[in-house]
């Protein structure tokens, strides 16, 4: 990433704590019972925030020392595969979208931090700021829904303990996200 060594740190540690959050619950959730119903979705957000949490904060640390075909590949793929999904399953097509734009947003950041060949990574303006714009309102709109879910559970309570984890680790996700963004 291109901001302040220090913003960069705490940014892999909030983003690498979510996605061992996610990996964690991911290990604990319940098997599938006699009717071969479970938790799909949230097992299957669960592996996605784990795999976005860990890796923006191995490119918040690493930046550009991996090459961008690496980081392209490693969320270009899931993000493929979340489309896909959401086109064919109309059950969770929402949540399977989100996790596409998540993927290809981290796989635009990823692009836009190699920058044009020829040119250092450090200069600013990277991306294509309509579209850098456009995944920062997206990124700050769910961040605000995602914290606003968190203050409440649906019954209308306090969300106390770990009822309102899921809805943390999506936040963190929003908000590191959007703080990517807004270094490019």
């Amino acid at each position: 990433m291109h901001g302040p060594t220090l913003v960069n740190w705490l940014l892999a540690l909030l983003t690498a704590t979510a996605g061992a959050t996610c990996l964690v619950r991911l290990r604990h959730s319940p098997a599938p019972c006699a009717s071969g119903t479970h938790r799909p979705r949230a097992r299957e957000s669960d592996a996605a925030e784990a795999l976005m949490g860990l890796g923006m904060a191995a490119m918040a640390v690493t930046g550009a020392t991996v090459p961008a075909a690496v980081w392209a590949s490693l969320f270009g793929l899931p993000a493929a595969a979340f489309l896909l999904a959401a086109a064919h399953a109309p059950a969770g097509r929402g949540h399977r979208l989100h996790h596409a734009v998540g993927a290809l947003a981290m796989t635009y950041t990823a692009l836009a931090m190699a920058g044009p060949p020829g040119h250092q990574h450090h200069q600013g303006g990277l991306g294509v700021p309509l579209l850098t714009g456009s995944l920062l309102l997206y990124f700050g709109g769910y961040a605000v829904w995602a914290g606003s879910r968190l203050l409440r559970t649906p019954a209308g309570t306090l969300a106390v303990g770990t009822a309102g984890l899921p809805q943390a680790c999506r936040l963190t996700m929003g908000i590191g996200m959007f703080a990517m963004l807004l270094t490019m």
